[in-house]
């Protein structure tokens, strides 16, 4: 494990320095992290041994400038251009491939840009992944809103215009039970058309819950694609369990959800693979699940309280405007995300790209939306931040700058009947 991944352990007990020694130390003390835990629905399916198996053959060195340029040249982009277009041999051609993206963004999207809002309920998290400020070897205050807190939260976000909110919280059943995020998504439906989740894995039938409730999407990382990294990664915990997390988007959509997101957290293994991996379940998925909307987003590595030295795996700007055209040009139909991770001039010029929908008014901590959005400082405690965000524009901000791009912003265009 790379030393950048360590934590400052300082306010940890005794008994707890020495079990998260032992996890980092001693892989045996660890759970196995491919063979699902007894409570762990599994499903059959055949998307995982597809995807992996071009992930595990994907030797990107092998590709040529004369496969870049036939890939840009078809029509329609296959999976053996779409690695062409992710090689290091396409860097080269990043203006060609940009075009190419305007033009299928264009095509399906228009000039349009959506809005949302992440909404964090809760901070406590029952994992031990290395690289994430909610972990629970990570010395933060820890929070969980009630609900009248998150109503509040909930209404001051409304009152600024926003009608799509993702709702996040760590990955704890104990502290954030699937009824007690069904609550807080019922309370979401009050004042807004669009609700996602982005919680930890759940089975079938807890999703179809979560959809009567009220949910339309779920997102979930896979963070990296990489088995053998990811055990080096998550040492603790449900998450420690890859194949039930892959299928998690399966399980969404067999529970009625409307639509699924899916991610890598570009960074943490070679991200050329993760990209590929990434794209290939959604492509997989879609061919099963042809009336389910799909939407991929290629967030980087952020600091974190407790470690400012996490370092993403030389994934630069241009590595990641890279990926999100050759996104564009393999998935035409795929909405893409671009999170406030990123800078604000980043994210105002790949949304004239291939980005269709980008956050506003964010935060990553617990209950501080009113103290945010008024400026007004509250009594209530607030909870810390799972990591630190570059672009902090306000939606009216953002809603401004998208149409000083020539853009039109939208914040909801779904109605039920």
């Amino acid at each position: 494990m790379e030393n950048d991944f360590f934590i400052d352990s300082a306010h940890l007990s005794e008994a707890a320095l020495k079990r998260k020694h032992k996890l980092e130390t001693d892989p045996s003390s660890r759970t196995n992290h491919m063979e699902y835990l007894p409570d762990m629905e599994k499903i059959d399916s055949d998307v995982c041994e597809q995807v992996m198996t071009h992930m595990n053959s994907y030797d990107y060195h092998q590709y040529t400038a004369k496969d870049v340029r036939t890939a840009l040249e078809h029509d329609q982009c296959g999976i053996e251009n779409f690695k062409a277009l992710l090689s290091p041999a396409a860097e080269p051609f990043l203006e060609q491939m940009a075009q190419r993206a305007r033009i299928e963004t264009g095509k399906h999207f228009g000039n349009n840009v959506y809005i949302f809002t992440p909404l964090y309920i809760a901070n406590y998290c029952e994992n031990y992944c290395v690289y994430c400020g909610f972990n629970c070897y990570n010395d933060i205050k820890r929070m969980r809103l009630k609900m009248e807190q998150i109503e509040q939260e909930m209404k001051v976000i409304a009152e600024s215009g926003m009608e799509e909110i993702l709702i996040l919280t760590g990955e704890s059943r104990g502290q954030s039970s699937v009824e007690y995020i069904g609550e807080a998504c019922k309370l979401a439906r009050k004042y807004f058309r669009m609700v996602g989740i982005e919680i930890y894995p759940v089975n079938t039938d807890e999703y179809r819950y979560l959809h009567e409730c009220g949910v339309d999407y779920v997102t979930v990382f896979q963070e990296t694609y990489d088995t053998v990294k990811y055990e080096t990664l998550h040492l603790a915990g449900h998450k420690r369990i890859w194949p039930y997390r892959f299928d998690a988007q399966e399980r969404a959509l067999r529970g009625g959800m409307r639509g699924a997101g899916f991610s890598a957290l570009l960074g943490l293994s070679d991200f050329r693979k993760d990209a590929l991996a990434s794209a290939l379940h959604v492509y997989y998925l879609q061919r099963k699940y042809p009336h389910a909307e799909m939407s991929l987003s290629c967030p980087r590595l952020r600091p974190i309280i407790n470690n400012e030295k996490i370092n993403p795996l030389d994934v630069h700007e241009k590595q990641l405007c890279q990926i999100l055209c050759a996104y564009r040009i393999f998935l035409p139909f795929v909405g893409i995300t671009v999170s406030s991770r990123e800078s604000a001039r980043f994210r105002n010029g790949i949304v004239k790209i291939a980005a269709t929908k980008v956050s506003a008014g964010v935060s990553t901590g617990i209950g501080d939306h009113e103290s945010k959005y008024s400026g007004k400082e509250t009594d209530s405690m607030q909870g810390d931040e799972q990591f630190e965000i570059d672009d902090g524009r306000s939606l009216d901000t953002m809603y401004k700058d998208i149409v000083g791009e020539g853009l039109q912003p939208v914040l909801n265009d779904y109605l039920y009947v």
